[in-house]
């Protein structure tokens, strides 16, 4: 009898892994329908307070989309707006930083005793005349028609999101839980399920609520953090006279949504600004110590305050979840993985299932 059960439990075993994988496979498969909906659905949660007070005051739904969407796009256009600036003035600068990173690779090559002539005489203007600018500029043209397809679509969830989202929550509550209808033939089966749903029903409505009021928290929260975190390092930049130091305080504001990794990075880049236009190792270290301190003290004091007990997630789960989704959707899987995992904390939670609330304990920081 022993025996059965532990064949049992092992045959469970790995048609769930089986199933997890072949999920994970699906969702990187529908990656172009799936992000855009996430996102759009993240959106949808973001907006629903200020939506929820609008048509509280009986202004049409209509309006009230055409609102959100003149909101999106609005801040869209001034984001891509200002990095494309960024980039044509740092396009400009080019040359200049070219000429200094083939000083520094040629004194260094010096210093360290190196006689091959590819770093004595190293030239990067050389290194890229080697590249394929047609493939490149076609690479280029493919990312951003890509982009606009993506945002698109991401506007036309979103439309059907707020427009329809109550009367998805309807058909559920009454394909499980029995509905309103008086006719005879269903009176008394609904009868039934009302009583024996009704708790149930209750659950489904916590679950839905406490995952917006998550989210709500999170993308606030986070953006708050971020903001404040670009607002410092633009700042010790310009100090320093590092130059643009407004695009490093917005990549720092935007890298950081990826947990650990997208902090190396906004650490990194301005430091190798800093090498190439001083050419001062004492100078570049003191950068690279005040933008650790700023990254320090936000992301990894102030955030785990303000954002990890709100959602109470474990940081190995946070680390794991980053790797999986990063994966499975790239870039902007890494984005999505930590609101999109307090989402599946908080549903397998609700479960009476004894194995899934383990993973949620195991999910939890407490």
């Amino acid at each position: 009898m022993k025996e059965k059960f532990e064949s049992s439990s092992a045959i469970t075993f790995f048609v769930v892994c089986i199933g997890l994988v072949s999920l994970g496979i699906l969702l990187s498969e529908l990656q172009s329908i799936l992000v855009p909906f996430v996102i759009a659905s993240f959106l949808f949660i973001l907006f629903s307070p200020v939506n929820s007070y609008l048509t509280d005051k009986k202004i049409p739904l209509w309006i009230v989309i055409i609102f959100n969407i003149v909101i999106i796009v609005f801040i869209s256009f001034g984001v891509i707006r200002f990095v494309v600036d960024s980039v044509l003035q740092l396009t400009a600068d080019l040359p200049n930083y070219f000429n200094k990173l083939n000083s520094i690779v040629r004194k260094t090559a010096i210093e360290v005793g190196i006689n091959d002539p590819y770093f004595k005489y190293f030239s990067i203007q050389k290194i890229l005349t080697k590249l394929d600018y047609k493939a490149l500029a076609g690479g280029v043209f493919n990312s951003v028609f890509s982009l606009v397809g993506n945002i698109l679509f991401l506007l036309l969830f979103f439309i059907f999101i707020v427009s329809g989202h109550k009367s998805i929550f309807a058909a559920i509550r009454g394909r499980y839980y029995g509905d309103d209808s008086n006719s005879s033939a269903n009176q008394s089966s609904n009868l039934v399920a009302t009583k024996r749903g009704k708790p149930a029903e209750l659950q489904l409505a916590k679950t839905i609520k406490t995952i917006t009021e998550q989210i709500q928290k999170y993308i606030i929260s986070k953006i708050s953090i971020n903001l404040l975190a670009g607002i410092f390092v633009g700042f010790f930049l310009f100090i320093l006279k590092i130059d643009f130091p407004v695009m490093w305080g917005l990549l720092t504001f935007f890298l950081n949504f990826i947990p650990s990794i997208g902090s190396a990075i906004a650490l990194v880049l301005p430091t190798l600004m800093a090498i190439i236009q001083f050419e001062s190792l004492s100078y570049t270290l003191l950068v690279a110590g005040g933008l650790g301190f700023i990254q320090t003290a936000f992301f990894n004091l102030l955030e785990p305050q303000l954002i990890g007990k709100r959602l109470n997630l474990n940081p190995i789960a946070i680390l794991l979840s980053v790797l999986i989704w990063g994966y499975i959707w790239g870039i902007l899987g890494m984005l999505l993985a930590v609101p999109l995992t307090a989402i599946i904390k908080i549903i397998i939670s609700n479960s009476e299932n004894q194995n899934l609330r383990f993973i949620a304990d195991l999910m939890s920081q407490e």
